[in-house]
């Protein structure tokens, strides 16, 4: 049997939303593997178990940039410790500065970009300044850039979510798909680009939960590719039911206009990083202490 640490139960928290020791029980159901007790804790709790996807855990800000022809264009993302400093003037327009860099020079990756000139330096020393200047760490963290020879159309929220789009059709129609992605968080274009990972999980737990309502075996397998399809309409871009418009999907106001989409980036602040919060890993370890 695997102990079952503090840590661990911290984290499948985190993972799920689900209570503490609801955490405790289905780690030490599978053994301490957190990928299956997640997938315990789905099976028990629902939707409740997915309510952390959407939680946002560390600070920063999104840079998006589209050159004046529309046909190139960036969205970063640069962190830092605290909100205050993501509202910071010279934060912004470093960030900004690193969206247009992006587009207009095309680096193969973050250590690239560091090395590109900036200013009187690099972007390296620029970033190195800027926090002897402000006094908090900040980091850059990932970018997308986007080269097309269709249109591109970008949307961003609060400086926290980022949306760049490569479309053909209305410059409406692209602004249009930009807020509907800000707004939906879509995880892929159509059904091939979802990850098969995903997929298999979502198959997984479908299975164990029809598995349980007694049902004869062409049923449950009935329900389970329900589920799934369900899944798959609910996470890709052109299944969505337009958020301007919930009687038709994305995909047939596309159409109605004449436009398609090519890809998008979705770019949310901290998504997946952990936040440290001293006071959740004591109740944490306490919890996890208790048998």
């Amino acid at each position: 049997m695997a102990q079952i640490t503090a840590t661990m139960v911290k984290e499948l928290r985190e993972k799920t939303d689900a209570p503490m020791m609801e955490c405790k029980k289905a780690l030490t159901e599978a053994d301490g593997d957190i990928a299956r007790a997640e997938e315990i804790l789905r099976v028990k709790l629902g939707s409740k178990a997915s309510k952390a996807a959407a939680r946002v855990t560390a600070e920063g800000l999104i840079g998006l940039y589209i050159a004046d022809d529309g046909k190139t264009g960036a969205v970063i993302e640069v962190n830092c410790e605290t909100d205050f400093v993501a509202k910071n003037d010279d934060f912004i327009a470093f960030v900004n500065d690193l969206a247009r860099l992006v587009a207009e020079k095309a680096p193969a990756d973050v250590a690239a970009l560091s090395e590109l000139p900036m200013g009187e330096g690099t972007v390296e020393t620029t970033r190195a300044a800027l926090v002897g200047k402000i006094g908090e760490n900040m980091s850059v963290r990932r970018f997308e850039r986007y080269e097309t020879t269709d249109s591109l159309a970008q949307y961003v929220h609060g400086g926290r979510i980022g949306v760049l789009v490569d479309f053909a059709g209305g410059e409406e129609v692209g602004k249009d798909v930009a807020m509907h992605v800000a707004a939906m968080k879509p995880k892929a274009l159509n059904a091939e680009g979802v990850p098969a990972d995903d997929i298999a999980r979502e198959r997984s737990v479908a299975e164990q939960k029809a598995a349980e309502s007694g049902k004869p075996a062409e049923i449950v397998a009935k329900m389970v590719e329900g589920s799934v399809q369900k899944y798959l309409k609910e996470v890709t871009l052109l299944s969505q039911p337009f958020v301007k418009n919930d009687k038709q999907s994305v995909e047939q106001m596309l159409k109605e206009n004449n436009a398609k989409v090519n890809r998008f980036a979705l770019y949310v602040v901290g998504e997946g990083i952990e936040k440290k919060v001293e006071d959740f890993a004591a109740e944490v370890a306490a919890a996890a202490g208790n048998n």
